[in-house]
């Protein structure tokens, strides 16, 4: 686990040096829970926020583990200005979106947010219920 945050470290530095100094910036996020509770964190630059959530105990779920193959780690920008600095979705991450227990104008997918300078102070909710089909009893016909 230690070689694996080295790795990512590495990935995410940019003209920075060895002393780790892109490790300490981080920015802060907000997620607020089916019952409008806010759990506030910090989160390092260059990880996503599905990553972040499962790191401080936050209950998104994420059952493909990022790869773009569900929608459980769905979340919902809050505020507009915020969602408008996000990359725009892949066509990969709006079919997934478009399987999302409750979407909105602003919902995207935790594993596809990834954490920037200027998304410092972002608050992302977290649905009520997520759809997972492989737990949720769909069983997917063979071709």
């Amino acid at each position: 686990m230690i070689e694996k945050q080295n790795f990512l470290s590495t990935m995410t530095t940019n003209n920075t040096t060895e002393e780790g100094s892109e490790q300490e910036q981080m920015i802060s996020v907000t997620f607020i829970d089916k019952d409008g509770e806010e759990k506030h964190i910090k989160v390092p630059v260059g990880m996503s926020m599905l990553e972040a959530a499962h790191e401080n105990d936050i209950e998104l779920e994420g059952a493909c583990e990022g790869s773009i193959a569900c929608s459980t780690c769905h979340v919902i920008v809050t505020d507009l200005e915020q969602y408008n600095k996000l990359e725009d979705p892949t066509d990969e991450e709006n079919d997934m979106l478009d399987l999302a227990f409750g979407l909105t104008e602003t919902s995207r997918l935790g594993c596809q947010v990834i954490a920037k300078p200027e998304l410092d102070g972002i608050r992302l909710a977290i649905p009520a219920a997520t759809r997972n089909f492989a737990v949720d009893g769909y069983v997917p016909k063979p071709h």
